[in-house]
């Protein structure tokens, strides 16, 4: 098993930046690539994708609102994976999910990863 833990949400006016942490404890030597992922309100049924990164590292992908504003790396020493959200909009405001895949898929797919955190609530201010 693998557990998740996310840190780093809060409330944060328009413009300004966050930076989220999600910290891989147990088998954290079967994951393969990481992402994550939101929920925005009134979306309960619907995980957004956001970013992803592999186990290496090298490849990064991004979904279209989040490009050249998020940045999502990864420190395999310590477990960790980051995203860094710089000039945040309203409509960033969600509940942010870290995820970890153990096999190969489609990385922006939620039902690639089975693992999951409980996730942090992100709240833009306009």
């Amino acid at each position: 098993q693998v557990q998740l833990v996310e840190s780093g949400g809060g409330l944060v006016q328009a413009g300004g930046s966050l930076r989220l942490s999600c910290a891989a404890s147990g088998r954290s030597i079967s994951i393969n690539a990481m992402g994550w992922f939101r929920q925005a309100p009134g979306k309960e049924r619907e995980r957004e994708f956001v970013a992803a990164i592999t186990r290496s590292g090298s490849g990064t992908y991004y979904a279209d609102s989040a490009k050249g504003r998020f940045t999502i790396s990864r420190d395999n020493a310590k477990n960790t994976v980051y995203l860094q959200m710089n000039s945040l909009k309203p409509e960033d405001t969600a509940v942010y999910y870290c995820a970890a895949a153990g096999t190969s898929g489609s990385l922006v797919r939620s039902s690639t990863y089975p693992y999951w955190g409980q996730g942090t609530q992100v709240t833009v201010s306009s």
